[in-house]
């Protein structure tokens, strides 16, 4: 979905305690750009509300009672392609991390971050990027490195030139299109349209998927690969 430039984005907060919700419902009906599409204290509420406001961006909590963020983030993504949702997460909910970029959110959130960065990942996530908060893109390189022997199968790589592998393995590393062209010595424009070819030879939703699929491939895989000072943006 399309988010107009004098149109509000609308924000659809998802959380089971009435506190956080309410906290971040009073800061943004106070900002012009943005506006509150509803609320949702479960993860079939969240799944409903999507589906009937159609918000431009979904704040989704993880653990919530029956069904939880991961599932109701995959059902919001696979009714609406477009669909963006930015999930909320605390440093103990490791196991979490993977399933929900598998289920298609385009963001993660540290419940105790300020609330000037979490309105800044909404605006982020509105406009097509894709951001992950520092201790999250820790954690998520170490579940990537550890899973068990039982991992979602990988795509393959066949139809990926040697250029673009290595281009995949530095978007993997949290790189943007800019990094990268300074990485390989080649112009930011050359740099954009192999991230682009890359998207559309794997079949990616976004620069969040590719990191998925440069881990599944095994071409990223330690902490020393991300960059890890300040929110990642995976952007141009």
């Amino acid at each position: 979905m399309s988010v107009s430039a004098r149109e509000p984005v609308r924000v659809l907060l998802v959380d089971d305690q009435p506190l956080i919700r309410t906290a971040l419902r009073l800061v943004i009906e106070e900002l012009p750009d943005l506006e509150v599409a509803g609320e949702a204290g479960t993860g079939d509420e969240a799944v409903r509300l999507a589906a009937a406001e159609r918000p431009d961006v979904v704040v989704m909590d993880v653990r919530m009672p029956g069904m939880d963020g991961i599932e109701a983030t995959r059902r919001i993504t696979t009714a609406d392609a477009a669909a963006r949702v930015l999930v909320l997460t605390t440093f103990d909910e490791d196991e979490y991390v993977y399933g929900a970029l598998r289920a298609g959110a385009s963001g993660f959130l540290v419940k105790d971050m300020g609330m000037d960065e979490i309105l800044t990942a909404v605006r982020v996530v509105a406009a097509g990027d894709a951001l992950i908060a520092p201790g999250v893109t820790r954690r998520l390189i170490k579940e990537f490195a550890g899973r068990p022997a039982d991992p979602a199968p990988a795509r393959p790589l066949n139809a990926v030139t040697d250029r673009e592998r290595e281009v995949l393995t530095l978007v993997g590393s949290g790189l943007t299109n800019t990094e990268i062209a300074e990485r390989l010595v080649i112009s930011v424009a050359t740099a954009k349209t192999y991230v682009t070819r890359l998207l559309a030879k794997l079949n990616a939703r976004d620069r969040v998927h590719l990191v998925i699929i440069a881990y599944e491939a095994g071409l990223v895989g330690t902490a020393r690969d991300a960059r890890v000072q300040g929110m990642t943006t995976l952007r141009e």
